[in-house]
């Protein structure tokens, strides 16, 4: 089996670790007893790129107990964690190509180790299977049959393949469950986002003025935390049904020119680029501190904030501080990439539970469906969304009401009325 990872040795922790955080998934435990059983995906190549952590894990063991051939390598270079990818090596035979600080040279070389045995299902979060796909090794689009994506950035450049008649093949937007990101990306990004800010910095958010830049679904869920924790939440956005969602929220919102004067912390949440540029750094208050929990680390002008500083060193494990010209100082945390995977880690096993439930079902969805498939991005089928929703509710020991008969009746029917 071939794999590159930092160290078979640190399988044991990895392994516990993996258990702890199976306590918490019990949906994706019932699909991988169901998947032991019948092995839906038999003979299945599954080629992975997700983050490579202790819930990534549980997923990588279920989708094995279906009967699939899987691989997986890292959608981030810092989101890693070492001891769990020694322990799939080891202790589950899951070729894995990760290590965490990789470069971008060796951040490709796994992409494409994965891609060697040729997949029949993409598993990505954030498209970078599909797009090295699309780019340099097209001759392997004909083996698969679809794809799935885990996140709002790969979705978004998906969709813009499809837009321009591009996508070679099938995929499911795993993301816009609503399993998913009414969950994962309020509550799981809300809780790590936090996680991993004081994890770097150990700094008290009550009293500051906390700029989150994008009021999408992760967007919501760190402004609420952020409250929560006693800030003073600010909201930047370019869309204006999302900027007056955040005003009905009791946030302020304001052009992100005018909140780079006032803000003490930042996170930008958007999947876009340059959200906060050169331009706004030189507004900052000495002191100012930085972070993006988006998928890529576009979304803070890097380049932009070296070409005005006179020094950077790191001050902190996740810290660096830069100096810029007029004496002024910023700090970016994580290298500019999520920092709740770059100093915390990630999503708590509980939310992930749906994300991956989701993941899980929709590849059995694409065995049993892809004939009837076109070359689109897809959603996921309300009844999968919906018998999660049941199996988390069921597990929670939450019961909810059915409707009656009668009820079925009026709710399919125009005679009724006043």
């Amino acid at each position: 089996m071939k794999y590159d990872i930092k160290d078979t040795k640190l399988a044991k922790k990895g392994r516990l670790r993996i258990e702890w955080a199976a306590k918490d998934m019990p949906v994706l435990e019932l699909i991988r007893k169901r998947f032991q059983k019948e092995k839906p995906l038999r003979n299945i190549r599954l080629g992975c790129c997700l983050h490579v952590t202790t819930e990534t894990a549980n997923l990588m063991i279920a989708l094995k107990a279906g009967g699939a051939k899987v691989a997986l390598c890292a959608s981030n270079p810092l989101s890693t964690q070492d001891d769990v990818a020694a322990s799939l090596v080891k202790d589950f035979g899951i070729p894995t190509f990760s290590i965490r600080g990789e470069n971008n040279k060796t951040y490709y070389k796994h992409l494409n180790a994965v891609l060697d045995m040729a997949p029949n299902i993409t598993m990505d979060d954030g498209a970078d299977l599909v797009s090295v796909i699309h780019k340099k090794r097209r001759d392997l689009a004909n083996e698969v049959l679809a794809g799935t994506e885990e996140t709002t950035t790969g979705v978004i450049r998906l969709r813009a393949l499809q837009n321009k008649g591009l996508l070679l093949f099938p995929v499911i937007a795993v993301n816009d469950a609503q399993t998913k990101h009414f969950f994962d990306n309020r509550y799981g990004t809300g809780q790590s986002t936090i996680d991993g800010i004081l994890r770097a910095t150990n700094k008290l958010l009550a009293g500051s003025t906390f700029v989150v830049c994008g009021y999408g679904w992760c967007g919501r869920g760190l402004a609420m935390r952020a409250r929560g924790a006693g800030a003073n939440v600010v909201v930047t956005e370019i869309d204006p049904l999302c900027a007056l969602e955040a005003i009905m929220d009791g946030f302020r919102v304001m052009p992100i020119k005018q909140a780079a004067r006032i803000g003490d912390l930042f996170v930008t949440l958007t999947g876009n680029k340059n959200v906060i540029a050169k331009d706004h750094f030189k507004l900052m208050k000495d002191g100012a501190i930085v972070a993006n929990s988006g998928h890529f680390n576009v979304e803070i002008d890097i380049p932009g904030l070296t070409s005005i500083s006179k020094a950077k060193r790191n001050t902190r494990d996740s810290v660096e501080e830069f100096t810029l010209k007029n004496g002024k100082k910023i700090y970016l945390l994580g290298e500019g990439r999520l920092i709740n995977l770059a100093s915390a880690e990630g999503h708590p096993a509980s939310v992930m539970d749906m994300s991956f439930a989701n993941q899980a079902l929709s590849a059995e969805y694409v065995v049993k469906r892809h004939d009837s498939l076109k070359r689109k991005v897809y959603g996921v089928p309300k009844d999968i969304d919906e018998r999660i929703a049941l199996l988390k509710l069921k597990s929670m020991g939450v019961k909810i009401d059915k409707l009656t008969p009668e009820q079925k009746e009026y709710l399919t029917s125009w005679e009724l009325g006043t």
